[in-house]
Parts: C-alpha cells; sequence; structure tokens
C-alpha cells in the first residue's frame, strides 16, 4: 500500500514539474529508458525527508513491491534529480520574494557533515568542509544561511565554510531582497548598515551588544524577538527534515540531501 504523504507529495511535484516545465529526457541520448521516471525520484527523495526516514534503504523497503528496480538504481535516481529539486526550490523562493511580508529575518547555523571524532578520518566532504564554532562548541561541516519573511516564506539558502564572514554572506544573500531585515549582534557593522541600505526599500535592524549604549524603541525589540521564527525553522530542518547527515559517501549525495530536505520543509 503506498503511503498517503506519497500521494499528496506526487501531486505536488507532478504540478510544479509539468508548469515550469522541468522534467529531465526520460530515455537518454543512445541509452536505455530510465527505470525511475523524474517525478517519482523527487517524490521518492522528498518521502524520505517528509516521513523521516533516516535512511534510503527504508526508503526502498517502503516501496521495493512497487519500484522494479534494484536499491543502487534508487540510489543513483535520487541524487540525480537533486538538480530539479534544486530548480524547483529557486523558483519557490523567487515567488516567495515577491509575495514576502516586509520583515524579514537572516541567520546562520552550523551543519556538520560527521561526528567531532571522526572529523580526522573523513574524507568525503573534506575539500568542501571545514572547522567552525556554533553555540554548542566545535564542529567540522559547513555554514548555511537562511533568509526568511515573517509568514515564514524561505527566501534565500546559502552554504558557505564555517569561516566565512557573517556580513559578506548577508550582503550576498540579500542584495535582491528588500523590506526590514532583522539581524542579531554577530552582524553588527556600520558599513555594513550603510552597505545595504536603500532609500525607502531596504534597512538592516541588527541586534545591539549588551554592552552597546544603543537606544532600542519597543518597535524594534518586537522585531528582534521574531527571531525565534528562524531559529525554530532550524530546529525543524535538522530534527524532523534529516537536513544534517554523515551518511552520504559522496559530496553529491550530501549536496542531494540538504536539497531535498529544504525542499520537503518547503513544501510542508
Amino acid at each position: 500500500m503506498i503511503p498517503v504523504i506519497y500521494t499528496k507529495l506526487k501531486s505536488i511535484v507532478t504540478h510544479l514539474v509539468t508548469q515550469y516545465k522541468l522534467r529531465e529526457p526520460e530515455t537518454p541520448r543512445g541509452g536505455r529508458p530510465t527505470k525511475l521516471p523524474t517525478i517519482n525520484s523527487v517524490t521518492l527523495a522528498l518521502y524520505q525527508h517528509k516521513s523521516t526516514r533516516l535512511t534510503k534503504r527504508s526508503v526502498y523497503d517502503d516501496f521495493k513491491r512497487v519500484l522494479h528496480c534494484s536499491y543502487k538504481t534508487l540510489v543513483v535516481r535520487m541524487n540525480a534529480v537533486a538538480m530539479i529539486t534544486l530548480r524547483i526550490l529557486f523558483l519557490l523562493m523567487r515567488i516567495g520574494r515577491a509575495q514576502s511580508y516586509p520583515v524579514k529575518y537572516t541567520d546562520a547555523t552550523d551543519i556538520p557533515v560527521c561526528l567531532r571524532k571522526n572529523a580526522d578520518s573523513h574524507r568525503t566532504m573534506r575539500g568542501c568542509a571545514g572547522w567552525g564554532r556554533s553555540s554548542k562548541g566545535w564542529f567540522y561541516g559547513l555554514k548555511m544561511t537562511m533568509t526568511r519573511d515573517h509568514d515564514g516564506r524561505i527566501l534565500g539558502i546559502v552554504f558557505t565554510l564555517p569561516s566565512a564572514n557573517d556580513r559578506d554572506i548577508c550582503r550576498q544573500i540579500n542584495k535582491d531582497i528588500n523590506g526590514i531585515i532583522v539581524l542579531d549582534a554577530g552582524y553588527v557593522s556600520q558599513q555594513l548598515e550603510k552597505d545595504m541600505y536603500r532609500e525607502n526599500k531596504r534597512w538592516l535592524l541588527i541586534r545591539p551588544f549588551k554592552t552597546m549604549k544603543k537606544l532600542m524603541t519597543k518597535w524594534q525589540e518586537q522585531l528582534y524577538k521574531g527571531r525565534f521564527r528562524i531559529e525554530f525553522d532550524f530546529r525543524s530542518l535538522k530534527l524532523f527534515n534529516g537536513l544534517v547527515t554523515s551518511l552520504p559517501r559522496s559530496v553529491n549525495g550530501y549536496l542531494a540531501n540538504y536539497v531535498h530536505a529544504l525542499l520537503s520543509f518547503v513544501l510542508t
């Protein structure tokens, strides 16, 4: 029996792929027809993250009676359609920007690629990951910066090394976003506020350090308090959508995991 969540996801994916003409050739030039069509492959990848399945093997076990393909084929196809998933994610973020609430929030979170004790022996993401420090301590992995609006629409995503400068990332991720962008004290910089200011269109609201003698109005304090929303998003992505993993055996596998997790969250 096919799970209801799979049926709902397939309906959404079919609509998006058809509407925006994202379907890839089901029969590669000079090759055999693809055993798993694009829509099915994307849906299965999203199903893994939506249903909190920890591994692709568990997805295969759920559907092996109807898949008519090997486990290896499933893994290859789920990784291969990551570009389709990424294009859908970009389209939804672009639509979200056009409909966004005036107040936005930007923040970053740690994305470990392995346990800290395994960092020295980790090879798969060696050329992409690095050491960083978060509120939880040191980690080996990536840093993900996200901008979302007050209503929950994700407007921008950037993955960088943990050592990347937060202010430079802020300029990059918000260059085409207008409104009041609320940031925490880690982004304090008069130069950043000056660079990002756009008269009557964009204004950065950066929470001052506790030691800074800077007046804060009541409405500014309320906007600062709204930052918990983006922190809840990070929590949900990690706990319920499988954003953080150490299981993939290739860079493509890691990147596919991230984009599938993000799209499954956006479609909630």
